[in-house]
């Protein structure tokens, strides 16, 4: 993942309380491949809480 766009992950996912994509949109529940690769890039923990 280019680095700049993991950045931008991180910036936002720490504004919500629950999964968004790169673009700041929730992710779906059954969108499995978008959530393998927020866990597997460590966006998961940017989960407000």
């Amino acid at each position: 993942m280019d680095p700049k766009v993991k950045q931008n992950w991180e910036k936002l996912q720490s504004k919500y309380d629950y999964p968004v994509d790169a673009l700041g949109r929730p992710i779906d529940p059954k969108d499995s491949k978008t959530y393998a690769v927020w866990q597997q890039e460590g966006i998961d923990q940017f989960v407000k809480k």
